[in-house]
């Protein structure tokens, strides 16, 4: 299959790889890709979200286990790549850089319930842009405090600025504190906790806060480029790697998605992933 892009009147054919990074080791879930889930590998249920987008030529398991290898040929091409890398992304270049392709598309091999119309979003997106992914809206104040949920900030046309761990931006008026005639002064802890309550609920009505989905689009030589670059500071300091493109003036467009991931990271979450199946399968 070949994404087909319209250029001055030409038609171009264009291959996009989707690639999907499959580790055995995890600390706290080993073996993840292989856990069952409602009778198939995890990395199988991805695999069959991916192969549904219409973006994608092909799909391809990219991992350093053979265990994680000899199981994904029975659905999909699957690759070996060396066990040194330092990210996902590194992963997929190895990858990239002895296939023919256009672009390629780096799929979280945790997230069995992928929507293919996001793969499809971050695919587009590579039309006018050498780098791409996607975000949706930040809806409660779990996700707005936590430190694992990744925000992204973006410019009018829609490129990250920024991401972060922290809350950003930083909503300086929304963020005061808020004062009560009828309440005593800000001596109780039960009262501090109320402010803070009643700010960040301020915040997410005042501001459309997003947060970052770990899906990325690249176009083949870019990402080629980027891993030739050296860890930058921001992304060692915040532990992400998207940075280091930001940092080495890659732009990366964000698509806005009616999304949100959910992702297998702890045994615990292969319960909660089959509960979500079976609820989707009697609708």
């Amino acid at each position: 299959m070949f994404h087909l892009r319209f250029i001055c009147g030409l038609i171009l054919r264009v291959k996009i790889l989707g690639i999907i990074p499959a580790r055995y080791a995890s600390t706290r879930f080993p073996g993840k890709p292989l856990a069952l889930i409602a009778g198939k590998p995890l990395i199988q249920r991805v695999v069959e979200q991916c192969q549904r987008a219409k973006s994608l030529s092909e799909v391809i398991v990219a991992t350093d286990d053979t265990r994680i290898w000899e199981v994904a040929l029975n659905f999909c091409r699957a690759e070996m790549t060396l066990p040194e890398h330092p990210s996902g992304s590194d992963r997929i270049a190895e990858i990239a850089g002895r296939c023919e392709c256009d672009a390629i598309v780096n799929i979280q091999g945790d997230e069995p319930l992928i929507d293919p119309a996001v793969i499809d979003a971050v695919a587009g997106a590579l039309t006018q842009n050498e780098m791409s992914t996607a975000a949706t809206r930040i809806k409660t104040l779990e996700e707005l405090d936590n430190a694992n949920v990744v925000k992204v900030v973006v410019n009018a046309a829609g490129r990250a600025l920024y991401f972060s761990r922290r809350t950003i931006p930083y909503l300086r008026e929304a963020a005061s504190p808020v004062k009560y005639a009828s309440q005593p002064p800000a001596t109780s802890k039960n009262q501090l906790f109320h402010g803070a309550s009643r700010s960040g609920n301020e915040q997410l009505a005042a501001f459309p806060f997003l947060k970052h989905l770990g899906i990325y689009g690249y176009r083949r030589e870019t990402l080629l480029r980027l891993v030739k670059f050296p860890v930058s500071p921001l992304e060692n300091a915040e532990k992400l790697e998207q940075l280091r493109a930001l940092e080495n003036g890659i732009q990366i467009a964000v698509v806005t998605v009616d999304y949100d991931s959910v992702g297998v990271d702890l045994p615990e979450d292969v319960t909660r992933v089959e509960e979500i199946l079976t609820t989707a399968r009697h609708r």
